[in-house]
Formats: structure tokens, C-alpha cells, sequence
């Protein structure tokens, strides 16, 4: 039997990251996001694509690719939960943004409309 392993660690930790380019289409304005999720380590999971909404600012760009790595965050946490395999996983996905608006936003909870939506990450500025 073989097994892909990441990292010696006792518990495993996923790390993601996030970033946006500001209305780089010329043509249609819209802007360019991208995540990658490593676990202990190694990469797991990535995009890159175009944004399905028109950003305003590159704070709201900086935000929509942040929610959508913070979906995926959860759906990975879910996912090596549910293998049954792993003994111990971190509670938190760190998630990493470089944009301080953005951050923001992200921890104001009057700025998401439903209170089932806020998305149990910790989100930080920098990079790990």
C-alpha cells in the first residue's frame, strides 16, 4: 500500500492564499482572481480565472477572490474531514490576503447579509 504524505507534522494544517488583479480584461473590465491551498506544505488545490462580477475597486476584487477561496477553504476542510484517514486537522484554515480593505471587510460581520454565511477563517495580511 502507498500513501502521498505532506510534511511531518503531528496535525495537519491547511494554508491558503489569495490574490487579485484589478479589471485587467481591457475589453470587458473585469478583473483576474487566484488561490492556492497547501497542506503542510505541499499544494493541494489552485485557480486562476476571471471574475464573474465587475469590481469597482481593487478592494472589492481583493474581496470576491477572498469568498471565493474561503468556499473552497471549507469544501477542503469538509472533504479530508469526511476521508475518516486523518487524525488530526487544525480547526482553522488560514487564509491570506494582501489587501488590508479587503481584510477588513472580511471580519465586519454587518458586511454579509446572511449570519449563516460568515465563513469560520482566519483571515490574515502577509504571507506564511
Amino acid at each position: 500500500m502507498y500513501f502521498l504524505v505532506y510534511g511531518g507534522a503531528e496535525e495537519l494544517r491547511i494554508k491558503g492564499y489569495t490574490d487579485a488583479s484589478f479589471q485587467t480584461d481591457k475589453d470587458d473590465s473585469r478583473s483576474q482572481l487566484g488561490f492556492v491551498f497547501c497542506l503542510n506544505g505541499g499544494v493541494v488545490s489552485w485557480k486562476s480565472s476571471k471574475q464573474d462580477t465587475v469590481a469597482d475597486s481593487t478592494t472589492e476584487a481583493e474581496y470576491i477572490a477572498a469568498s471565493e477561496a474561503a468556499k473552497k477553504a471549507v469544501w477542503i476542510k469538509k472533504f479530508l474531514t469526511g476521508l475518516g484517514v486523518i487524525p488530526n486537522i487544525s480547526d482553522d484554515v488560514d487564509l491570506y490576503c494582501d489587501n488590508n480593505g479587503a481584510i477588513a471587510q472580511a471580519k465586519e460581520p454587518r458586511s454579509h447579509q446572511d449570519p449563516n454565511t460568515f465563513l469560520d477563517a482566519s483571515i490574515s495580511s502577509g504571507r506564511s
